[in-house]
């Protein structure tokens, strides 16, 4: 029988994150150039950080790295709430907009902790 090995898509802290960040992209490149440059730019880092920091934790080998970037990912969905929050204060999300961005944010920290304890308790090193 082949071993089967975690694959970065297995992953549903990232898949989550991707697939947001790729629904706040869409929504963010239609808004004007001033929208843009100053919440837009932001709220697409915040967003793109989070599955990108998953995926630089999940490529390192000793698991205390692995941690590391895995935090990183935490602060970064708080930094997307915010983002989402100014947005919508700003009316330039839809309402169904904020609500599933929001919604999807708060998934993440649960998710994220189990990311967590799993590396924390099944890796060696």
């Amino acid at each position: 029988m082949d071993k089967k090995y975690l694959q970065l898509n297995d992953i549903n802290a990232y898949k989550i994150a991707f697939h947001l960040s790729n629904y706040v992209w869409n929504i963010v490149i239609k808004w004007d150039y001033f929208a843009k440059k100053t919440v837009g730019d932001q709220f697409v880092r915040a967003m793109d950080s989070i599955s990108a920091n998953i995926a630089e934790g999940f490529g390192r080998y000793h698991k205390q790295d692995k941690i590391h970037f895995y935090r990183y990912s935490c602060g970064s969905i708080k930094e997307s709430l915010d983002w989402n929050e100014k947005a919508k204060v700003r009316q330039l999300l839809k309402l169904e907009e904020y609500n599933f961005i929001f919604c999807e944010l708060q998934k993440l920290p649960r998710e994220l902790n189990g990311l967590i304890k799993f590396t924390s308790d099944k890796l060696a090193i």
